[in-house]
């Protein structure tokens, strides 16, 4: 049986997790049209490259913390926020308050992006370490966290993000 952490299925992932960060680490360089064209490409990528990981156990138990502090979770919201403008808000339809609401439920890309950001930050950090049980842990925690939250958040994200891309053609 193949060692999942040692495995392409995780080099790939941590290859498109660390590609998806940096973008993160360097907005601002580029634009707006070259940060919104960096994104629609990445985020299906790294969808399909969480997705592709088979099954993790955290079996190790490890300590593995938090390594994206709140003020760099903050800087790069602040900044796509800030790239991104009025285009930063979208109506969310799959927001578990939608269902207690009479109206539709906007939230930001930027708080998208940022809280994949956080968890990927993480998932980076610990695996850069190259201890195979943190690094088992932290992959297991990673799929996790993208099968209850930031999987839907990326597409959700990467949906809004279409639409800033392609909305000049649309109008």
């Amino acid at each position: 049986m193949e060692d999942i952490v040692l495995s392409k299925y995780t080099e790939n992932f941590a290859r498109a997790a660390l590609d998806y960060c940096m973008v993160l680490e360097k907005i601002g360089v580029g634009g707006k049209k070259l940060f919104v064209d960096s994104m629609v490409r990445i985020l299906p990528l790294l969808y399909l490259k969480a997705s592709i990981i088979p099954p993790v156990s955290e079996d190790y138990e490890s300590e593995l913390g938090v390594k994206v502090t709140e003020e760099a979770y903050e800087r790069v919201r602040k900044n796509i926020s800030n790239l991104l403008g009025e285009d930063d808000l979208y109506l969310e339809t799959f927001h578990p308050d939608i269902k207690m609401s009479d109206s539709p439920v906007a939230v930001k890309i930027s708080e998208d992006l940022a809280d994949i950001y956080q968890d990927l930050g993480n998932f980076i950090a610990v695996f850069k370490n190259g201890q195979k049980e943190t690094m088992n842990d932290s992959l297991a925690l990673s799929i996790r966290n993208f099968e209850k939250y930031w999987g839907q958040r990326l597409v959700n994200a990467l949906r809004a993000l279409h639409f800033v891309k392609y909305k000049d053609a649309i109008e």
